[in-house]
């Protein structure tokens, strides 16, 4: 983290508009003059040297590099400030999709597969996100590109279809802790923390994680807006929650269990990523995805058959052009000029 003298954001981003603004900060959508790529960059509302979330998000990116992550490119101070250059997720947050509307069990499952996937790499590290929530959770969608061979279908793989690929991936480093030094913890959003951490219990920080992804899976489903305090936020704590119809009583079970009020008794996220992977709708994907397989491998089979069977009509025709062309005297060795040989003598009588 460098201090500029030069005002560098302004020189190198042309600023197109806010999207979004927080307690710590405020998000700017721009694009680099230099490459013409779209960053998403966030400058801070206080001066770094009073800004713990600054500096713990500054730290946590530089050690954090994942897919599910949002990525960081670079960050630097400026007139006091730090501006931090991140990954721009062209598909808004969960928090905006989750307004539009709720989700199926197949979204959840993407989402609860992709975070945790995040978080059991985050956890790797010996830290804690600490601020999971719909807001933190940003959304990119592309082209979809597929790494894996067509008829490989041993990993999870969505049943869809469409060309487009969502990615989901965790935002907003600042309250990163690490579990080896727990000392003070820098809270996150009251709506999603469990009960322990309000009670100053920072024994298992990696589950408090866990927890804020449970609710925010229930949110997503249809259980929100989340109450900030009052009874509805105690009956949560103690596991008293909606049964959503929509949902299979494995997923409303799993739900259950990740914001368990023993934080022992919530999934860890491997957990959570094997759970996923041994559902019933898993199943019922990968049977579908091999039965697809299958089907192509035969059309595959089908026209190399084809192909094969062309070659063949190719070589007999070729075969049969070569013996109506050789001459019908097999004795290719024999002179057929200056060799003795009996000849034939005609006696005309006139």
């Amino acid at each position: 983290l460098s201090d500029f003298n030069m005002p560098r954001y302004h020189d190198e981003f042309l600023e197109l508009k806010e999207i979004g603004s927080g307690v710590h900060g405020c998000v700017y959508k721009c694009i680099n003059r230099l490459n013409g790529v779209e960053y998403a960059v966030k400058r801070g509302k206080k001066p770094i040297q009073n800004e713990r979330v600054a500096h713990n998000e500054i730290y946590a990116h530089g050690v954090l590099e994942h897919p599910n992550i949002v990525r960081n490119y670079s960050s630097w101070m400026e007139n006091e400030y730090v501006y931090m250059q991140n990954e721009y997720c062209n598909g808004g947050s969960l928090e905006d999709a989750i307004k539009a509307s709720n989700m199926d069990e197949k979204q959840l499952r993407k989402i609860l597969e992709h975070i945790a996937q995040g978080l059991r790499y985050i956890h790797s590290k010996q830290l804690a996100h600490m601020d999971i929530k719909p807001g933190n959770i940003l959304i990119t969608k592309g082209p979809k590109i597929v790494y894996k061979s067509t008829f490989d279908t041993d990993e999870f793989c969505d049943d869809d279809d469409s060309l487009e690929e969502t990615v989901y991936k965790i935002g907003d480093l600042g309250h990163v802790t690490n579990l080896d030094e727990v000392v003070d913890v820098e809270e996150g959003d009251c709506r999603y923390l469990p009960k322990e951490i309000l009670n100053d219990d920072y024994s298992n920080l990696t589950k408090v994680d866990i927890f804020a992804l449970g609710l925010t899976l229930y949110e997503a489903a249809g259980g929100g807006p989340l109450p900030k305090n009052g009874d509805e936020w105690h009956n949560i704590r103690e596991g008293k929650i909606k049964h959503f119809p929509h949902l299979s009583n494995d997923f409303n079970n799993l739900i259950k269990r990740m914001i368990h009020p023993n934080p022992d008794l919530r999934p860890s996220a491997s957990e959570l990523l094997f759970q996923t992977l041994f559902s019933p709708i898993y199943k019922t994907v990968k049977e579908k995805h091999e039965l697809k397989a299958a089907k192509q491998k035969i059309q595959l089979l089908e026209q190399q058959l084809q192909d094969v069977l062309k070659c063949v009509k190719v070589l007999r025709s070729q075969t049969d052009n070569k013996r109506q062309l050789t001459p019908l005297n097999n004795n290719k060795g024999e002179r057929l000029v200056g060799k003795k040989s009996k000849r034939s003598h005609s006696n005309t009588n006139f």
